[in-house]
């Protein structure tokens, strides 16, 4: 089959034909949206990340003891690129597969995956319900907290933020300037 490489809509369809419920979908459009915000600052191709965001747990939902491994074979089956193919697989490095992170876009899509579920958690604590006041801060007090947020494996954010060679703080203020700009998307 010849390589093809995918549209948002075409993405965003193949995610909805794998994902009904909705907080998976939520997820994939927070990951696809700091994907982008992450792309943006860095000067690289937006939507390429977005996509790979988009889709990084395209069979979790359907297939949660194959998850990276059933993704790889739908993508296949369609022709995509063996680069978003690789991308997709590796941010479940060191739990479900054994395919290390090594480009910017495959270690930011395996540092923020996580992250984004601490971030979601703590928004949906405040008053507000909200990142559009979130302060990094605020998501740090609550990292303390290991019985917060208690299925978010921090370790992975750590070692994530470590392979990019950012400070904690800076991923996840990041992270959540990613999420503001399609915070109409994920409810927050």
């Amino acid at each position: 089959m010849q390589e093809h490489v995918p549209t948002y809509d075409e993405a965003l369809a193949l995610l909805k034909e794998f994902n009904k419920s909705e907080s998976l979908l939520k997820h994939a459009f927070a990951v696809g949206g700091v994907m982008r915000y992450m792309a943006q600052k860095r000067g690289e191709d937006e939507g390429k990340w977005e996509i790979i965001g988009l889709v990084h747990d395209l069979d979790y939902e359907k297939f949660p003891e194959l998850h990276c491994q059933k993704s790889r074979e739908i993508l296949e089956e369609r022709g995509w690129p063996e680069e978003y193919i690789r991308a997709v697989v590796s941010h479940g490095w060191g739990i479900c597969t054994d395919i290390e992170p090594k480009t910017d876009l495959e270690k930011t899509l395996y540092a923020i995956d996580e992250l984004t579920g601490l971030i979601t958690t703590t928004a949906l604590v405040r008053p507000s319900k909200s990142v559009a006041d979130l302060e990094p801060k605020s998501v740090i007090k609550k990292w303390k907290d290991k019985a917060f947020a208690a299925g978010v494996d921090r370790t992975i954010i750590e070692k994530g933020a470590a392979m990019l060679g950012v400070e904690r703080r800076e991923l996840i203020s990041d992270t959540i300037m990613g999420m503001r700009e399609i915070s109409d998307k994920i409810g927050l």
